[in-house]
C-alpha cells in the first residue's frame, strides 16, 4: 500500500518553510533550539498553517478528547492521564526514531527521527524529551517507558551507551549531550514509571514493528 504523502511546516528552524519530505524537514529542525514544526495531509492545510501563528496548531496541553484511531481498553492500574514513550530501531545500531503519545487516547504528542543510533538511546532521549515538554507546558502527569535501562540512565543523568563514536553517530551524540545537559541543569517532579509489558501488553507508543 502506498504511504500517504505528508507536508511539513517549519515555523521556526534553520530555514522556515513548507517541505514535502520528513528528511528535508528534519534538516531544518534537528539540533535547532526552540524549533516549531508540524505535519499536514494536504498542501492547502500546510500553506494555511504556515501563514498562521504556530500556537494555533501546536499542541500546548495534553489532549482531552477520548477518540482514538486505535481504541483499546487499558488496565485499571494504568494512569490514563499520562505520557507513554517508545523507540524503534532497524538494526542495532541502525536508523532509530522515538515518539511520545498521550496514554488516554494514543494521540501522538511528539516524534523524532530517524537518526543513526540504538534502541536504548532512543528510549533515553524519548524520556528526556517528554520531561522537557512536560516542564515547558506545566503538565502534571507521569511518563511511562518500557525500558529499564533508559529509566536508570535518566535517573543517573547519564546515557551509558557503548555506541561507537564515528561520523555516523555524531548527530546522535549531540542529542545525547543536550539531553544529559538538560537533566543536569533542570529539576522536575514528573514520575517515571516502568511499563509492565507482560501484564499490560505493548506500550501505547509502540511503533508496532516487532
Amino acid at each position: 500500500m502506498t504511504k500517504k504523502r505528508k507536508f511539513y511546516v517549519v515555523w521556526i528552524g534553520v530555514e522556515p518553510g513548507i517541505y514535502n519530505s520528513w528528511a528535508d524537514c528534519s534538516l531544518q529542525i534537528n539540533g535547532y533550539k526552540g524549533a516549531q514544526y508540524k505535519s499536514f495531509d494536504t498542501l492547502k492545510e500546510a500553506t494555511e498553517a504556515y501563514n498562521s501563528h504556530p500556537s494555533d496548531y501546536i499542541q500546548k496541553s495534553p489532549p482531552l478528547e477520548t477518540h482514538s484511531d486505535n481504541p483499546k481498553i487499558l488496565s485499571k492500574e494504568i494512569i490514563e492521564n499520562s505520557v507513554c514513550v517508545d523507540a524503534a530501531c532497524s538494526g542495532n545500531p541502525g536508523p532509530m526514531e522515538y515518539r511520545g503519545v498521550y496514554t488516554g487516547n494514543n494521540q501522538e504528542l511528539f516524534k523524532f527521527g530517524p537518526i543513526w543510533g540504538t534502541n536504548n538511546i532512543g528510549e533515553f532521549l524519548a524520556i528526556v524529551h517528554a520531561l522537557a515538554l512536560s516542564k515547558q507546558n506545566k503538565w502534571d502527569m507521569p511518563i511511562y517507558s518500557d525500558s529499564r535501562n533508559a529509566i536508570a540512565w535518566v535517573k543517573n543523568k547519564k546515557c551509558n551507551t557503548k555506541l561507537v563514536k564515528n561520523i555516523k553517530t555524531v548527530a546522535v551524540y549531540e542529542l545525547i549531550n543536550r539531553a544529559e545537559k538538560w537533566l543536569k541543569n533542570n529539576t522536575y517532579s514528573t514520575q517515571i514509571i516502568k511499563w509492565n509489558t507482560q501484564k499490560w501488553g505493548e506500550i501505547p507508543a509502540d511503533f508496532g514493528r516487532k
